[in-house]
């Protein structure tokens, strides 16, 4: 009777089997279930993916295709995962992928002959031109250099969208800091923009070494800073600045660096104001001091110093997350006929066709120099990623788009030298419409496609 109104149970467990190891047991019963039902969706979600990838998040194709992991690979595992989500992270303002990106060299191409999509504006249609890039206006007696696109030779490079340009601007402000040539792609930019905003939502001001142009209704600003050297220098009246002897300030790059912050793109360039010759001078304190202490660098370190500064301060200064770097590379001149084979003495005076050596590359565009920005680029790319347009050797072709006479002269030409135009022809600068709308086309791909 004491043993529970005489009945006799059955035991499910072995005899040998502790009561304390039954109600252990009996506890464990749920979560091998609740474990054995996971298991079992997982694995019939796994059936029903393609690709790991798509379930996990984490690992990519390749990872799925690996062989199993023996003990001790979990550190392989992780540098997978790693490595798995760096190739996921967007750049900001990316919104696709190009059309077989991966093998596409936007920079490697050739010129080809478009009548119907060029150019993307007309000279005469942009009000804010400045007076050095209207060639046309300027007598220029022909245009054919307005007619040309660039063709890479493994993909298309997208069409520039004035629209989805000032979307992405929207509430936000551009900026190229440089030299003149940067001056002109950004006033390239301005044009491409501004033939899709009425005239009372645009507004453009210039006020010492910064020039803004604004769209309204986007409350969007493009912006241009004078900074020839990026560090500061004896060379940054942005009016008067044409000196023989250029000076240099060592780790100044906050003087104008103090005028850039705020902006959620911007373009930086900066390599003619530093082909004077071999050496460069560098001052070690302030130009206000008295007695002032100087060095001199070699171009190559000069300019090194001065990139290495400009990357520091974006690290300083720009939340990546957020925001996009540019470095365009050097923009070539074209001041000597015997670099494309021509008789000596001459420049790009009168220069209506194209190179077509597509290995040229002319005498002004330093090779160690292009050597060391992509060099310093790719050392800090993982830490301070700046997207590099590199638009020399496609521009090296372009010896029939420079502005050369057919620009505002800002002083009186002699009568020697308007007997011999030669002798004042500008051969750095572009005409615009142009060359820059490439460099800005090309912008405009890295900025939204990768």
């Amino acid at each position: 009777m004491g043993e529970g109104l005489g009945e006799t149970k059955t035991s499910y467990f072995p005899a040998s089997l502790s009561h304390a190891s039954i109600v252990r047991k009996t506890k464990l019963a749920p979560f091998l279930f609740t474990l054995l039902f996971f298991f079992l969706l997982f694995a019939y979600l796994y059936g029903k993916s393609k690709d790991l990838a798509q379930l996990v998040g984490q690992f990519s194709p390749a990872d799925v295709m690996q062989p199993p992991l023996q003990l001790g690979q979990s550190s392989a595992i992780r540098a997978r995962i790693i490595e798995s989500e760096k190739r996921k992270v967007k750049l900001p303002f990316v919104i696709d992928e190009l059309e077989d990106g991966e093998s596409c060299d936007l920079f490697r191409g050739k010129w080809v002959r478009d009548e119907v999509t060029r150019p993307l504006y007309q000279e005469d249609d942009c009000p804010f031109m400045d007076s050095q890039l209207t060639c046309l206006d300027r007598g220029r007696p022909e245009k054919d250099y307005q007619f040309w696109r660039w063709q890479p030779f493994e993909c298309d490079l997208p069409s520039f969208n004035a629209t989805l340009m000032l979307e992405a601007l929207r509430g936000k402000r551009m900026l190229y800091v440089g030299d003149s040539l940067n001056r002109g792609q950004f006033f390239s930019m301005m044009c491409l923009l501004q033939s899709v905003i009425p005239p009372h939502a645009k507004s453009f001001v210039t006020s010492g070494s910064l020039q803004i142009f604004t769209a309204l209704d986007y409350n969007a600003t493009v912006e241009f800073y004078w900074a020839p050297f990026l560090l500061e220098s004896n060379s940054d009246d942005a009016i008067v600045h044409k000196l023989s002897d250029r000076i240099v300030r060592r780790d100044s790059i906050n003087t104008h660096g103090d005028h850039w912050k705020g902006r959620d793109i911007i373009v930086f360039n900066t390599y003619l104001w530093w082909m004077t010759g071999q050496k460069m001078e560098i001052l070690q304190g302030s130009f206000k001091d008295e007695k002032k202490q100087m060095v001199e660098l070699s171009t190559e370190d000069a300019y090194s110093m001065a990139l290495n500064s400009m990357l520091s301060w974006i690290k300083q200064n720009m939340d990546l997350t957020k925001t996009r770097v540019f470095f365009t590379s050097m923009s070539p001149t074209h001041a000597k006929s015997q670099d494309w084979g021509a008789e000596p003495g001459g420049n790009c005076y009168k220069e209506t066709m194209m190179i077509d050596d597509p290995n040229y590359w002319g005498s002004d565009s330093s090779k160690s120099i292009m050597r060391l920005i992509t060099d310093i680029l790719h050392e800090h790319q993982g830490e301070v990623p700046v997207t590099f347009l590199n638009i020399t050797q496609l521009s090296a072709y372009r010896k029939d788009a420079h502005t050369s006479i057919y620009k505002k002269q800002w002083y009186p030409i002699t009568p020697e030298k308007l007997a011999n135009p030669v002798s004042y022809a500008d051969c750095t600068h572009w005409c615009l419409p142009g060359l820059p709308d490439t460099w800005n086309e090309l912008l405009f791909a890295k900025l939204f496609y990768v």
